[in-house]
């Protein structure tokens, strides 16, 4: 099957000398839910930029379900929807007119355009919002009118650069669930995000770029089991006593309800919810409170350094 998203080569060097990107090579299945991580400056937006064609690359190729972009990007383009991280729509007009407007770009005939707005306001939650100006929306409102603005044209490859900044976080559950939606149904989606937290949720597979190269390419779940420690809070009966030891395990008191627990790779949470027990302590619950993504990002970025 061809890749939803081939890149080969791909190399960016602005003219003061500075290169964003050297000799960046990835590959994105088709229907993948795809997660493109890396700290600022590292060439995310850069590489963004040259798929959409607002930036001009200095070698390389870029094919988007097969078509070169350099040799006939209005087709490459049919298959591919940005949300980039500012808004670039005009905040007067109302988001029906916006989504009609962007579906008329590409040619989609006027019934079907408004047909698509309904049905992409009314799934992202803007339904109320459609005739109201769009600079009256609120931020996590108008991230929503990018997102159905760049499916209006049934895209077969979403790529989502920070979907979900500025956005409350029942806002962002929801959009979540949209996302999973159309992944399920066949949209390849690659996601740049700082909300590390939203990659592990969302996406099985996953490239870290840093200085202008990819630095790891795997499953989410391979490079999370080679992580040494995850850290857990368990929330207690109370009172809670001053101090609280458990042989074998790093426990700490957080306050007169939690107890953090640090588990190292190859120990069983079983056998420190028996310390505790032992000390008359019982668990109501727990959650895990270490971004267990974020370590291993951390992690891959220093064995690069």
């Amino acid at each position: 099957m061809i890749p939803a998203l081939s890149i080969t080569g791909l190399e960016k060097t602005y003219d003061n000398g500075f290169r964003a990107l050297k000799g960046l090579n990835l590959e994105v299945a088709q229907g993948e839910f795809f997660a493109l991580l890396g700290p600022n400056g590292a060439g995310k937006s850069t590489t963004i930029g040259v798929i959409s064609s607002l930036v001009a690359k200095s070698a390389g190729k870029v094919l988007v379900h097969g078509v070169d972009i350099d040799e006939d990007f209005p087709g490459a383009k049919k298959y591919l929807g940005i949300v980039p991280q500012e808004f670039n729509f005009n905040v007067f007009e109302k988001p029906e007119d916006i989504l009609v407007q962007q579906a008329g770009f590409y040619g989609i005939p006027l019934s079907i355009a408004r047909e698509r707005t309904k049905h992409f306001l009314g799934q992202l939650g803007l339904a109320e919002k459609s005739s109201t100006p769009a600079r009256m929306l609120s931020g996590g409102m108008k991230r929503r009118l990018m997102i159905a603005r760049a499916l209006i044209h049934a895209p077969k490859l979403l790529i989502l650069d920070e979907p979900t900044a500025g956005v409350d976080i029942e806002m962002r559950r929801s959009m979540y669930d949209f996302l999973r939606e159309i992944n399920a149904a066949g949209t390849t989606i690659i996601l740049t995000t700082h909300y590390l937290e939203e990659a592990e949720a969302l996406c099985r597979n996953m490239a870290i770029i840093n200085h202008g190269e990819i630095v790891a390419n795997t499953s989410i779940r391979e490079l999370l089991r080679d992580l040494n420690k995850e850290s857990f809070l368990l929330d207690c009966q109370v009172p809670l006593p001053g101090t609280i030891t458990v042989e074998g395990f790093h426990v700490a008191k957080v306050d007169e309800h939690t107890i953090e627990v640090h588990i190292e790779k190859g120990q069983d949470l079983v056998q420190a919810f028996e310390g505790l027990k032992q000390q008359g302590i019982k668990v109501l619950s727990m959650r895990n409170q270490a971004n267990r993504l974020e370590q291993m990002f951390v992690s891959v970025l220093e064995r690069q350094a």
